[in-house]
């Protein structure tokens, strides 16, 4: 006898969705979730998800756009290294999942719709309330419907017989059901997961943080790994940019810096989107860079609604001077010295750099003028630059299209299911845009409710006579 037809460990945005899909379709869910409430990551985040051919994109006079060209973007991005099936279905669904997003009460507005990725396309549709608002719709998605949620509990493993994924124990209790659906995000709090799994979240040590939520240990990937599952490629997730002057959340570091590795030498536009921003400093010695930028810049700076830096002030950068997370100089040459780069080559590039100011044309990367400004005045100011804020992992458990665990031979192992950040093979080096876990997220976790809802309803039968 089952005691539920459906039950999700995990309630964030993947299980929250998991759970309205289910009950929708009429099975009695329940949520085993071990913060004091539910929300997880998503409640967390900008609350951004990533779609093409949406309403808003229509009423913001976006026509055309199509999930074909999302896809086409998410495989190049990533030189085909995804799971094709998975991206596609990803791509596919995405704009019936923000259609329903919208019908159970999230607000979206044409003015909050931004290019979110390195695509020219306004696709991250922004909800007004962010994250959290997004979480909060979700859970009243089911209000009213056969939905339990035990909140401050861990599951402790799946409980299996004959081979069948039947439930979970928790407090050395088994609580049957036809279907499990594995919600709990990733491992981003769990540090030896994370040396493991995603080694460039951990190479910089004690610089690496953690922005989601703690109770994102790894602990669903882990049960279901014991229970044959499959992992997916290893070292996946995104990683945002830090001087490491603060642990608190900034997406960007300003784009107006001009960047330079150890060699002392530009390697990018410093203002492109933060989706790829990591992986292309993970190609520079060390895996550093130092954002350089002069007294008038320092004087100048200040936080923005568009790319908020709060710790980027003129007082702030001042205490970091203090501090000693700020170099700063009165020459170039003893800014080099100090950071330990040739002083002849930061000369040079810094040289260029002031003639492109000059020009009001970035000749070198194609950096907007917008973001342009002279490195002239002393003192002069280098932050040391590292991708050590860890965002979310995507390494995680193999799924097919029905959101089903694979197992180590390919096959879905009976009864279980995942989605969200718990699984793998969507996301590569590249994170694609903003919004895309998110729309993750929601996608499978409504696959894998409306799949678990249905195998339920088979097993129905079996258990009104057992």
């Amino acid at each position: 006898m089952t005691d539920y037809d459906v039950i999700i460990v995990g309630a964030g945005g993947a299980g929250l969705a998991a759970a309205s899909a289910a009950s929708e379709n009429g099975a009695s869910v329940l949520i085993v979730e071990a913060a004091a409430r539910a929300g997880g990551s998503t409640a967390l985040s900008g609350g951004v998800f990533y779609a093409a051919g949406t309403s808003l994109q229509r009423e913001a006079g976006i026509e055309g756009d199509a999930p074909d060209a999302v896809f086409q973007y998410y495989m190049t991005l990533n030189q085909y290294k995804l799971e094709a099936s998975l991206v596609r279905k990803l791509c596919d669904d995405s704009p019936a999942a923000f259609e329903w997003l919208r019908s159970i009460g999230v607000e979206f507005r044409a003015e909050d719709l931004y290019m979110s990725g390195v695509d020219k396309v306004r696709r991250g549709h922004r909800a007004a309330g962010g994250g959290a608002a997004i979480a909060e719709a979700l859970e009243g998605s089911f209000a009213g419907r056969s939905v339990d949620v035990a909140l401050e509990t861990r599951v402790e493993t799946l409980l299996i017989e004959e081979g069948r994924i039947c439930g979970v124990i928790v407090d050395g209790q088994p609580v049957r059901s036809s279907a499990t659906i594995i919600t709990t995000g990733g491992f981003g709090a769990n540090p030896a997961m994370l040396a493991q799994l995603y080694p460039d979240a951990a190479i910089h040590g004690d610089q690496h943080w953690y922005i989601g939520a703690p109770t994102c240990r790894g602990d669903g990937i882990l049960m279901a790994q014991a229970a044959g599952g499959q992992i997916s490629a290893a070292n996946r997730g995104l990683l945002l940019l830090t001087p490491g002057f603060a642990k608190e959340l900034e997406s960007y570091v300003p784009g107006w810096l001009m960047m330079v590795n150890r060699e002392g030498r530009r390697f990018v536009d410093e203002s492109i989107e933060y989706s790829v921003m990591a992986a292309v400093l993970g190609e520079q010695e060390d895996r550093i860079a130092f954002g350089i930028f002069d007294e008038a810049s320092r004087m100048a700076s200040k936080t923005t609604s568009y790319r908020p830096a709060p710790n980027w002030t003129a007082d702030r950068l001042d205490e970091f001077v203090a501090a000693g997370t700020l170099e700063k100089a009165d020459s170039i040459a003893g800014l080099a010295e100090r950071i330990g780069i040739s002083p002849d080559v930061l000369h040079t590039t810094v040289n260029r750099y002031n003639d492109h100011v000059s020009d009001k044309a970035d000749g070198g990367f194609f950096k907007p003028a917008s973001f342009l400004r002279p490195i002239t005045s002393p003192p002069f100011y280098a932050a040391r630059i590292c991708a050590a804020i860890i965002c979310w992992t995507g390494t995680g458990l193999r799924i097919d299209t029905r959101a089903q665990v694979l197992d180590a031979a390919d096959r879905p192992i009976p009864g279980l299911y995942a989605a969200g950040e718990t699984t793998g093979g969507m996301f590569g080096e590249c994170y694609a845009s903003g919004g895309a876990s998110i729309g993750n997220a929601i996608i499978f976790g409504l696959t894998a409710g409306r799949e678990a809802a249905a195998l339920a309803r088979l097993h129905a039968p079996l258990a009104a006579t057992s």
